[in-house]
């Protein structure tokens, strides 16, 4: 489903482009009347995603113009292929064009990347991720596009669960207060998370009450062995693997037993895929 806050978002984005006095270069060059056809088109194999927020920005241009959405979000496509079409005043078409382009190139960049992750899974039933490293403004859209690539969305915001990590840690004295201080004033439905360097801190957070584990920059070999020893001391615990994970150790690491593994760089290490409007000769 597409986020709730897209339309602000594309407001924004067109404001942005636009500028206080619109699109000059189109209103002097093309006639005001003039109607016409254009295809997104698909430059390279791509994850189909953003076509849907192509469409606002083609709503919010002008909403006489007639956008029909080709390709499904999440279908991979390859080179050539059309992802929509739009028909309608040639000049609120190009005043559109960049706004358009931008988002599907890097929503379907985000979609493309994730998909790599999700195929070195293979049949792992071992959860991927993204985390909070987005853009400013952009996390619902990025994060919708991670879900069209198969992977799943972590936190959206702050709100969303407690995590403890280093720096809370070292603000509260020691993991064990930080746990107790978090399992005493958090909601009786929010899980608490501890984000621990070692399996001597793993210990520590189970003991505190702790439910959920991040691994944090744990090698294979060492996820694999705290996987078995916490695993032994309680079997519900839920176990995330994060830090520097990659394309060439996804699998290694998802096969170390873990529940969920986190990785930023299914969005902030995406391309932007090639795309580009066309328009269609009368």
């Amino acid at each position: 489903m597409l986020p709730e806050d897209t339309a602000d978002i594309v407001a924004q984005a067109l404001d942005e482009d636009l500028g206080p006095s619109g699109d000059i270069t189109t209103r002097a060059v093309v006639e005001p009347d003039l109607e016409g056809k254009a295809s997104l088109v698909a430059r390279e194999h791509l994850v189909v995603s953003g076509l849907t927020v192509a469409a606002e920005v083609f709503a919010q241009i002008d909403p006489d113009l007639e956008v029909n959405i080709v390709q499904d979000e999440g279908k991979e496509v390859a080179a050539g292929e059309v992802l929509l079409t739009v028909e309608g005043k040639l000049g609120s078409i190009l005043t559109a064009e960049r706004c358009c382009v931008n988002f599907v190139q890097h929503m379907s960049g985000i979609a493309t990347n994730t998909k790599q992750f999700v195929k070195r899974l293979g049949a792992s039933s071992t959860r991927l991720v993204d985390t909070r490293k987005t853009r400013p403004g952009l996390r619902s859209l990025e994060k919708y596009a991670v879900a069209c690539g198969g992977g799943h969305n972590h936190r959206f915001n702050l709100s969303d669960g407690v995590m403890i990590k280093d720096n809370h840690i070292v603000a509260a004295g020691d993991i064990t207060t930080a746990v107790q201080r978090a399992l005493a004033n958090a909601h009786h439905l929010v899980k608490v998370q501890v984000e621990v360097e070692n399996l001597t801190e793993a210990m520590e957070a189970v003991e505190a009450g702790a439910t959920v584990l991040l691994l944090d920059n744990f090698t294979v070999d060492e996820l694999r062995h705290a996987v078995q020893q916490l695993r032994s001391i309680q079997s519900s615990l839920t176990l995330e693997a994060s830090g520097g994970i990659n394309l060439d150790t996804v699998a290694a690491v998802a096969s170390t037993g873990v529940d969920v593994i986190s990785s930023g760089a299914l969005i902030h290490q995406a391309r932007w895929v090639d795309v580009a409007l066309d328009f269609v000769p009368s």
